[in-house]
């Protein structure tokens, strides 16, 4: 009698679930148009693998929910992320929801992987920004926004943990515009906000656009949704929140201001094109709300990624140039019958053949087949295509072809690494590339025995492959490689894989900064050649001029100011210029830091009849480099930090004391409701160990983020401690 009830109340919800959140389908043949490439992103904590995962259960794509605090969540599968409970590497899914098919990245939230987030947003179409609605606008969100908003991504925004203390969900809508420059339009109205315990507690979201309220059956983990009329009482706010909505779609729709002027209701279609049009031009950003732990509102948030964001036809053609001219600029279409052209931007190192992570973006790609590789100027191998599941080839997806739009793995190429094109053979085009963020943290490591020093080279030249922000280099003088990361975590995970996943017997060093040099002051000076070798008078002088630029993290620069009568050959011209060039990749003078925030110009040569070659001009423009440098005034840059820090109002007077003591410089404190946030600028070196620190001064209370900020010129001492 119990399941032939249970059976009668699942028919009965089902025949009044709604039509607009459809059960899972599966994948048709690919309609461009029904594709979505999104990504989560999001500060760390925020819920993106919860999200995904609970995309992925409502789909149909999985039958249980994966949880991150039981390590049992499918895009946190590296035994790293599982014991950590945090996403270090990007992880690619795949759904159907209605007439879409989703190819979903789930990105970290760290800042040390936020490489991961770079290369994701490289190749997305539109992202899905996920809030905490306790925690609010964090730093690392900022970050992604900003990363997000270079890439030019449309996206929409999950208001999530809705249901935890604190949770608010109008002060973080309140701070997506001024903290990130965005312009939010609520789409969703919470019913309630925080824990079960609390008086008016989370129990579901009116739907803004329909004017009804759902609801989500926990028993069914929020797949049954129940759609009402408003009750009474929350009809007045609904109403104001309503308002607001039509006025930004008056703002871009001239069918809804025309209806609106007429005292007529804007129909529903009316106001989702509007919604959806100023997405993708990227004016606003939708927002939703839930708690995607109990699977409130994520159906919603899923139809809204169909309805809102963008597919690959609506984004722009693809440019790059020619390889063969490269002042010739190209494009490609999202069309399949176009040349065939992708980017590679993830390469997971395999024993049967490493797999690249390749968007398509125009053409069609064949398993078989061969492909161009302009960056490197090879030849690729197409052996298979797969579909992929998390970091891995799905199990049942290999495919013969890939299509305009689509995102696959691919086994057989060799040559290209992150960021390179992939094209026809006979239609060669080169894509911008991908830059990552410099390095600004080193160990030295070495290995216990000789018989594992072949391995460790393996084994990191493996991890350098797959990680773009990891550097690798050895120092025969010192015995030891050292290798650099994006911060302590990401040494740290790095540390773990050598030991655990690849059993090597390694000793590792503390970590140091990597620090950076430029100049205080500008200088004007001839380098010269004046030497003889065998029964030849080398002569050549070469006058530049050295400055600092206004920014002391950007490269260094030369330019090329040489008078038109001053009767250089062209080789011996390219040669100066090229030393120049070269020895300022070779770092400065204080201890051969990588050298940044200068400009050199070359003004002026000299030369003789004879004995002024190429090899002369080599001397005089490395003669001029040097003294150029040093009369300058070397300086040494040490890297600074942008680190948030969210405490009880209690310990905030401790946590600025220490803060001081690191030499940090406060840059604003503010209430977000019982919690104070301080913003600091810090040097790294004075951070090691900062996270603990800080729940230590708070009794485990606070929490802390950092994030690169930029240089500073160090204290004197530190510059001291190195050999001229």
């Amino acid at each position: 009698m119990v399941a032939i009830r249970f059976c009668r109340i699942a028919i009965f919800l089902c025949a009044f679930a709604p039509n607009r959140f459809p059960t899972h389908r599966p994948a048709m043949a690919a309609d461009i148009s029904k594709i979505r490439n999104i990504g989560i992103i999001a500060h760390i904590d925020a819920g993106k693998t919860t999200v995904t995962e609970r995309m992925l259960y409502l789909s149909g794509a999985k039958h249980r929910v994966g949880r991150v605090d039981h390590g049992t969540t499918d895009t946190d599968d590296d035994p790293e992320e599982q014991e950590r409970g945090i996403t270090i590497f990007s992880a690619c899914v795949k759904y159907a929801w209605g007439d879409y098919n989703v190819n979903l990245l789930d990105t970290p939230g760290h800042v040390d992987f936020t490489a991961e987030v770079e290369r994701c947003l490289r190749v997305l179409d539109g992202a899905v920004v996920v809030f905490s609605a306790r925690e609010g606008v964090e730093a690392q969100s900022e970050t992604v926004w900003r990363q997000a908003d270079r890439y030019e991504v449309p996206r929409i925004v999950f208001i999530n943990k809705m249901d935890r203390e604190g949770a608010s969900f109008e002060t973080v809508f309140n701070d997506i515009g001024p903290r990130l420059g965005g312009r939010p339009v609520a789409v969703e109205l919470p019913v309630g906000e925080g824990p079960a315990h609390v008086d008016n507690p989370f129990r579901g979201v009116i739907d803004l656009v329909d004017m009804k309220l759902l609801q989500f059956d926990p028993e069914t983990e929020g797949k049954q949704v129940t759609e009402t009329d408003l009750p009474d009482e929350l009809a007045d706010d609904a109403a104001i929140w309503r308002e607001q909505m039509l006025e930004a779609v008056y703002e871009i729709s001239e069918d809804a201001m025309s209806l609106a002027m007429e005292d007529k209701e804007v129909p529903r279609d009316v106001i989702l094109a509007a919604l959806r049009k100023g997405c993708l031009d990227r004016t606003i950003q939708p927002v939703f709300c839930g708690s995607a732990l109990h699977g409130i509102g994520v159906q919603p948030l899923m139809t809204g990624v169909g309805n809102f964001l963008p597919s690959p036809l609506d984004r722009p053609a693809v440019e790059g140039h020619d390889p063969k001219k490269p002042d010739k600029t190209l494009s490609r279409n999202p069309d399949p019958k176009e040349p065939f052209c992708g980017l590679v931007f993830k390469i997971l190192p395999a024993k049967t053949g490493d797999n690249y992570w390749i968007r398509i973006y125009s053409g069609e790609l064949k398993q078989n087949s061969r492909v161009q590789c302009p960056n490197r100027d090879k030849k690729e191998n197409v052996a298979q295509i797969w579909q992929i599941h998390a970091t891995k080839k799905d199990r049942d997806g290999q495919v013969d072809s890939v299509g305009a739009g689509d995102i696959c793995c691919v086994i057989g190429p060799r040559f290209a690494i992150t960021g390179d094109t992939v094209c026809d053979t006979k239609e060669l085009i080169e894509l911008p590339s991908i830059k990552f963020a410099e390095t600004v943290l080193s160990m030295a490591i070495e290995p216990e025995s000789t018989a594992d020093r072949k391995k460790l080279e393996e084994t990191l030249d493996m991890l350098r492959r797959q990680d773009p922000t990891f550097r690798a280099v050895d120092n025969e003088e010192i015995g030891q490689t050292i290798i650099s990361g994006m911060g302590e975590l990401h040494l740290e995970v790095i540390q773990h894989r050598l030991t655990r996943d690849f059993g090597l017997n390694v000793k590792f060093y503390k970590p140091r900064v990597n620090y950076r040099e430029t100049i205080g002051g500008s200088a004007e000076l001839v380098g010269q050649c004046n030497r003889v070798v065998g029964s030849t008078q080398m002569f050549a002088r070469l006058k530049v001029k050295i400055s600092p630029t206004d920014n002391p993290s950007d490269p260094v620069i030369v330019f090329d100011r040489l008078p038109p009568d001053v009767g250089l050959p062209n080789a011996v011209r390219s040669a100066a210029i090229d030393e120049i060039r070269d020895r300022a990749e070779g770092g400065g003078m204080i201890a051969g830091f990588p050298l940044s925030g200068v400009r050199i110009d070359v003004m002026d040569a000299e030369m003789a009849e004879e004995g002024s070659d190429e090899v002369a001009f080599r001397i005089a423009a490395g003669d001029a480099f040097e003294s150029g440098l040093q009369a300058a005034g070397p300086v040494l840059l040490e890297p600074v930090m942008r680190v948030e820090v969210t405490t009880p109002e209690d310990y905030m007077g401790e946590i600025v004391g220490d803060l001081q003591q690191r030499r940090a410089i406060i840059a604003s404190t503010e209430s977000r409701g019982a919690m104070t946030v301080i913003t600091a600028h810090a040097p790294l070196k004075e951070m090691f160990g900062y996270s603990g620190a800080v729940r230590s001064l708070s009794q485990g209370r606070a929490g802390s983020s950092m994030e690169p900020y930029g240089y500073q010129a160090a204290p004197k001492e530190d510059a001291d401690s190195f050999q001229y």
